[in-house]
């Protein structure tokens, strides 16, 4: 409390300097001021300010010749009517009257001594300091006003320690919303943090991202254009460039010049302009003068539909502009209110005193420009209508203080504190209009969206759509828009384009809004969410280059119905009838030289396993399970190893028993008693067996899902091929098939019954082939037909090795019986033992 003592004493001495060489006595006059039970003070600029430089502190004479400002002249006389219309009610304040004081705030001082004179003490040039400032009794309860961010913060400044409701009709900062600083300012007119909303939708709805943004200097442009660059930035819009109107711009000086230079540099077809009235003018004075056109400007609430701005020569061609108003809504009876003003006897006037300004109660001769009524344009009516609004907020504040809702008014002494906290709780109608505050303090009403037009040099505007706060919402009838380019196409303002479909933003430069475009790689989609990193698609799913979307993948695997599969079974069943088929012809002829030479029993366990090898092929069709990827291959592998065993020891055999058993007898006799040919065959059996049971446990096969082969398809198959198992199995039987190979090439040479080299090396040699040519196919293909290759290899294995060993002796079964005799095989040992009697 003592700072506020302090800095209230400084303010009194101020006063008192102020009146004692400044301040001369005026004439009381009905038009400022009127008596009344309470008080309510008004605050307009009927005059304008002074443009020029000062180098002092002086108060500001505000009557001066050419200066009058009639858009404060209507706040002036809509303040003057609301409260005759107030005190003329039965209603509102029944038995009370309102009376006021109202002051001419042209200037920074003139606001400054107004606000002094407010909190003056009745009948007294001093402001009285008690021990508790809120419960002062200056000479007014409320104070309706000023126009400018700049005045409303000096003024409210200087009430709120006195807890005096200031009711502001024209300033929107943000900066008066702060509580705690000026805990006791109202206002009728929305807050710039829902103007700043409202701008940002208005660029949203036009896809406009590369923005210029200029503001005037003060509270009002400074901050508007802060809080508007945070509020655009996070809704992903670019700022290319960004400055200040200061005070001083001169249109077309060096500082305006330089500015208008850089925002042509800046490319931008939009520039927001968040100004106050003075400055905005000064700003598109500069713009005519620099030929700026074809651009598209945003304008904020305070001079958009101004006729100061329209007035500028030559801004017709600037391009388009759009912006924010304050609804148009008429006061009743107000222009009619002005008219009897102007027609009222004032009587005679005499002379201005020597030294006297004429800031409030004006009477001098040169002081009555107010008795010529200005035209009410469209901007001073919704300025007008707020200053209304403003009192009749206080007046029904001061109902509900005085209890009058019961016929009859309580009267008695009234702390301006009291009123404060009625007036934040006002909700009534006015014209159909419902004024509250939001927050106990802003304004809860929205704007309107409107759009310059042109007639020729005749300029007006049109309402093209509305906004609504608590959320914030725009409602833009485009059709209504007169744009400046042609076709009357809406203007682009934007870095880059936006790339095609599936392609990815990469940013150059210090804003995300420039940008290259990079197709999205195989395999991953453009997220619509963010446009600036494509997203790996799902392991179920696909996408080709450049796509903003995924696929689901095809599961693919072979089917039993698909052609290639239909043939491959009937071939490998026709295999497995005539392996059948042999074996049973075998049986009948089990005691023939035919069947005995081809090895007797022996050929049971090689058409067993044939047969065997067989029927592990129809394990590769379908969808893969884990019985059928442990036994199509290991069943092969297996039996496969079997056959090759028995047909590599039979050669054998035939080849040491006519080339080598007389050379070692001793050796062919501990053959044939221990059983050679059997061991040999359990034994290299049991070794593929054993490789075969290592590979199930280490590398089991089992089914697996293949997603790195093709991009648009989930492979089914099974892993064996992926394992050491599969190939040490593999090896193993092309180890078994050389040595067939070399056993049937060493017999050659053998009787004519027993010479099978030429087709045994013939089925090997197509073995080999079948298989080189399944691994060079794998190697380049891993499709879904795969396992269809390794059934025609394994099946070309199977049948060629069939073929080479048993079709020759079923046909001589079958078709030349009369070689099938004991004494034809006589015949062709006899013949060989001579043939190599002679060599």
């Amino acid at each position: 409390m003592l700072l506020w003592e302090t800095y209230l004493v400084s303010l009194q001495l101020s006063l008192s300097c102020c009146w004692a060489f400044s301040c001369q006595s005026t004439m009381s006059s009905p038009d400022f001021s009127l008596p009344g039970d309470y008080l309510v003070a008004g605050l307009f600029p009927l005059h304008s300010d002074y443009p020029g430089v000062r180098r002092r502190p002086t108060v500001t004479f505000c009557d001066r010749s050419n200066n009058f400002n009639g858009h404060g002249y209507h706040l002036f006389q809509a303040v003057r009517f609301g409260i005759e219309e107030i005190n003329n009610s039965t209603t509102l304040l029944p038995n009370v009257t309102l009376g006021y004081q109202l002051y001419d705030v042209c200037s920074e001082s003139a606001n400054v001594y107004a606000t002094l004179s407010i909190l003056s003490t009745l009948g007294t040039h001093r402001v009285e300091i008690p021990g508790n400032p809120a419960q002062s009794s200056p000479m007014t309860l409320a104070v309706i006003g000023p126009d400018t961010t700049t005045h409303v913060t000096t003024t409210a400044a200087l009430l709120s320690p006195f807890l005096v409701p200031l009711v502001s009709y024209d300033a929107s900062s943000v900066i008066l919303s702060m509580k705690r600083r000026y805990p006791s300012f109202l206002r009728t007119i929305p807050s710039d943090e829902l103007q700043v909303e409202i701008l940002v939708l208005l660029l949203q709805r036009f896809g406009w991202v590369w923005i210029s943004m200029v503001g005037s200097e003060g509270d009002y442009g400074q901050l508007g254009v802060q809080a508007l660059e945070g509020r655009a930035t996070q809704q992903g819009i670019c700022i290319a460039f960004k400055d200040i109107v200061p005070f001083s711009a001169q249109p077309g000086d060096e500082r305006m010049q330089s500015m208008m230079r850089r925002l042509a540099q800046a490319g931008t077809t939009v520039v927001v302009v968040f100004s106050g009235r003075q400055l905005a003018r000064v700003f598109f004075e500069s713009v005519v003068l620099a030929n700026l056109t074809a651009k598209v400007w945003i304008a904020s609430e305070d001079w958009s539909i101004s006729r100061h701005i329209s007035s500028v020569p030559g801004i017709q061609g600037i391009g388009s502009v759009l912006g924010v108003s304050i609804p148009q809504r008429l006061v009743p009876g107000l222009k009619e209110f002005e008219e009897a003003y102007v027609r009222a006897d004032k009587g005679t006037l005499g002379p201005c005193p020597r030294g006297s300004w004429c800031s409030s109660n004006q009477v001098c001769r040169e002081c009555w420009a107010l008795t010529e009524m200005p035209r009410l344009g469209k901007f001073s009516m919704s300025s007008a209508y707020n200053a209304y609004q403003a009192v009749y907020a206080v007046a029904h504040g001061l109902h509900q203080l005085l209890g009058c809702s019961s016929g009859t008014c309580a009267g008695g002494r009234v702390h301006p504190w009291q009123l404060l906290e009625q007036i934040r709780k006002v909700n009534f109608l006015l014209h159909k209009h419902t004024v509250t505050f939001k927050d106990n303090r802003d304004s809860l009403g929205g704007y309107d969206i409107i759009a310059w037009e042109w007639n020729g040099p005749e300029w007006t505007f049109r309402v093209i759509g509305s906004s609504t706060s608590s959320p914030a919402r725009l409602d833009i009838n485009t059709t209504k828009i007169q744009w400046h380019g042609k076709d009357n196409q809406v203007p682009k303002s934007v870095c880059s384009s936006d790339c095609l479909e599936g392609h990815q933003r990469v940013v150059w430069g210090f804003h995300h809004c420039c940008f290259e475009c990079v197709p999205c790689e195989a395999g991953t989609f453009l997220n619509k969410s963010d446009f600036y990193r494509c997203q790996p698609c799902g392991k179920e799913e696909w996408a080709p280059e450049g796509s903003q979307t995924c696929f689901p993948r095809t599961v693919v695997f072979l089917t039993w119905h698909e052609p290639i599969s239909l043939v491959l079974l009937a071939a490998n069943t026709l295999l497995l009838v005539v392996v059948a088929g042999t074996a049973g012809l075998f049986a009948w002829h089990l005691d023939t030289p035919v069947v005995k030479s081809a090895g007797g029993r022996l050929c049971f366990l090689m058409l067993g396993s044939l047969a065997g090898g067989s029927l592990g092929l129809y394990g590769f069709f379908g969808e893969p399970t884990r019985p059928t990827c442990l036994l199509r291959q290991g069943l092969f592998a297996l039996s496969f190893a079997i056959f090759l065993s028995c047909l590599t020891i039979r050669s054998f055999q035939l080849v040491f028993i006519f080339k080598f058993s007389a050379k070692v007898p001793t050796f062919f006799r501990a053959w044939v008693q221990n059983h050679g040919a059997g061991l040999f065959v359990v034994i290299s059996s049991t070794v593929q067996l054993l490789i075969c049971l290592i590979w199930f446990a280490v590398w089991t096969p089992l089914p697996t899902r293949e997603y790195q082969r093709f991009p648009q398809l989930v492979v089914l198959d099974c892993t064996e091929a992926n394992s050491l198992g599969f190939m040490l199995a593999f090896a193993y039987n092309g180890l078994l098939s050389v040595s067939a190979f070399a056993c049937s090439y060493l017999g050659k040479d053998l009787p004519e019954n027993y010479n099978e080299a030429k087709c045994v090396t013939f089925s090997l040699l197509l073995n080999f082939v079948s298989w080189i040519a399944f691994f060079t196919v794998a190697s380049v293909y891993q499709g879904q037909y795969l396992p269809a290759v390794n059934v025609l290899a394994a099946l070309s294995s199977l049948s060629g090795d069939f073929s080479g060993y048993f079709l020759p002796k079923c046909y001589v079964i079958l078709c030349r019986p009369e070689l099938n005799s004991t004494e034809h095989f006589q015949a062709s040992i006899q013949d060989y033992t001579r043939r190599c009697g002679s060599t």
